[in-house]
């Protein structure tokens, strides 16, 4: 008698806790936001990172309620950021607008001191192809003679990123294994700082988000050799595919998503992406996302369970040429 009272508390026990559990979310859900959201960018102020973000902070804010605040927290390929929005209680209130370097933390480094898989994916942003720059007197007319420059100058010349792990670094370890020859790959602390040096002629090259630099292509401030998908980019239709220049092995897309961290409830993520989805819809976000190179998410990717699904794939997908890029750090 005594083990079937025993039993049946228990089992009373584990009904009221699985119920409050689920209370608690429902209330979390509905009460949710109570206050300001941090949306935390692991790279600099001016890059194109921080550029969506900021477009589509003020969307998500309307639709939320609540203030959605840019901070930035940059540096380590988009690490620091990371480690804050992982530290911090997934409670919604502090929210990582993340790129592909949150592919590359978990082969990169070996011991960021925070769990890099312990993020809840909200929804993709925008796919962003990549540029292949120069310094504006960079001798080459197209991206053929700027292959043979490569392969003739190598280390002589200098390459520029974001950061180790950053999309930017990614796509040079990509550029360099199509060409078949090493530069030296200079680090920056955000794209903003590479494209500074681009435009005033002490960098060599560059291999870019084109959010970060479809306005200087224009421009003339820096020269633009391919773009890294297998067709044209709508805002820039004078500059060739990677393929239709001859280097079709060079081919990738940047990216942005929205994550909560690890253990965040369910019904906060289902507000967060219902959020993100109204910023997609919004006429004046996605038209800028076009005029700057950038095209908005649609489809499986935009929910929380495509877009956890798509973040694994990229995992997988770069760990092996990093890895065959000795690019491991501590």
């Amino acid at each position: 008698m005594f083990r079937m009272i025993t039993r049946g508390l228990l089992g009373l026990a584990l009904c009221v806790g699985a119920h409050g559990t689920a209370a608690a979310q429902v209330g979390a859900s509905a009460d949710f936001p109570t206050r300001p959201i941090s949306m935390v960018v692991g790279f600099a102020p001016g890059g194109p990172a921080d550029v969506i973000a900021r477009l589509i902070a003020p969307a998500m804010s309307a639709d939320l309620g609540q203030p959605v605040v840019v901070e930035n927290a940059s540096g380590a390929g988009g690490s620091i950021g990371q480690a804050r929005v992982a530290a911090a209680r997934p409670d919604g209130h502090t929210i990582l607008f993340g790129s592909l370097a949150q592919a590359t933390i978990p082969t990169l480094i070996r011991n960021p001191g925070f769990n890099p898989l312990a993020l809840e994916a909200i929804g993709m942003v925008n796919e962003v192809p990549m540029s292949i720059i120069a310094r504006p007197t960079f001798p080459a007319a197209n991206l053929a003679e700027l292959v043979a420059i490569v392969r003739r100058d190598g280390m002589r010349l200098n390459l520029g990123n974001a950061g180790v792990g950053s999309t930017s670094h990614l796509c040079s370890l990509l550029l360099l294994s199509a060409i078949g020859t090493p530069v030296t790959l200079v680090p920056y602390r955000g794209n903003a700082l590479v494209m500074n040096d681009l435009v005033g002629g002490t960098l060599d090259l560059g291999c870019d988000q084109t959010t970060n630099n479809a306005e200087q292509i224009r421009a003339g401030s820096i020269r633009a050799y391919a773009i890294s998908t297998p067709v044209r980019a709508v805002a820039l239709p004078d500059i060739p595919s990677t393929a239709e220049a001859g280097l079709p092995a060079m081919s990738m897309s940047g990216w942005n998503m929205v994550f909560a961290p690890g253990g965040t409830a369910a019904p906060i993520v289902a507000r967060l992406n219902r959020a993100l989805l109204a910023t997609l819809r919004d006429e004046t976000v996605t038209r800028r996302m076009v005029e700057l190179g950038s095209l908005p998410a649609a489809g499986e990717r935009t929910t929380p369970a495509g877009a956890q699904a798509f973040w694994r794939a990229e995992i997988a997908r770069w760990k092996p040429l990093i890895e065959a890029a000795g690019q491991l750090t501590e």
